[in-house]
């Protein structure tokens, strides 16, 4: 089955809209727990791909065209003559990005505290690259969402990196922690996105590969 109709309404809208091609299965190209999540309260029923890709981008591109470019990287490695060609690929980046500067994923308790010394008190983008794909076709697109923070003292910056240890996320913070709860006051986009996947626009993007009654 493609959706899961019985577990979360949220997709029931395009379900409606169109029918999903026979026999297809859908495989999240990523270990993130939170993007596993999404998925499912989206009502979908997936299969996870882990990867462990290097992500390194070349330096000329642009906060966009490197979450769009790592979003791709992730799938260069799927043997896709093992699938069917109807089979469906999610693969997704997300990266904070502060006044030009992209903030990636800290090595350490140190890297994080000054990232989120430099998020104190100010607003940043977080950028999401999402593909979906199939052997024959490939779609990539983005979302961006503006967050404000704060001013974050030094003892809430040590409190959420002692006990949240944000080690495997973009920025050095997780939105849907304390972090999150306490110290963001403003959002502008896709909240979905800032947690690693904007859902609203993967189902537009999950229409495209569909076949109309």
């Amino acid at each position: 089955m493609f959706i899961n109709n019985g577990e979360n309404r949220f997709f029931l809208f395009l379900h409606s809209q169109f029918k999903p091609k026979k026999e297809n299965m859908i495989y999240l190209v990523s270990k993130s727990p939170r993007r596993k999540q999404l998925l499912e309260e989206m009502g979908l029923f997936f299969e996870i791909l882990p990867t462990d890709v290097e992500e390194i981008y070349p330096e000329h591109l642009n906060p966009i065209e490197v979450a769009e470019y790592l979003s791709q990287l992730k799938l260069r490695y799927i043997n896709f003559s093992k699938y069917s060609e109807n089979d469906l690929f999610i693969s997704c980046d997300t990266i904070v990005v502060l006044d030009k500067m992209i903030l990636g994923k800290p090595n350490n308790a140190a890297e994080a505290a000054v990232m989120l010394q430099h998020l104190s008190g100010k607003v940043h983008k977080v950028i999401s690259g999402l593909t979906v794909a199939t052997k024959e076709k490939m779609i990539t697109k983005h979302r961006i969402t503006e967050v404000t923070f704060k001013p974050l003292s030094t003892v809430e910056i040590d409190f959420y990196i002692a006990n949240y240890k944000p080690f495997d996320k973009a920025g050095a913070y997780g939105i849907q922690e304390w972090i999150g709860l306490m110290g963001v006051t403003a959002i502008k986009g896709c909240f979905y996105n800032v947690m690693g996947l904007p859902t609203q626009l993967l189902a537009e993007m999950l229409a495209k590969f569909s076949v109309t009654e």
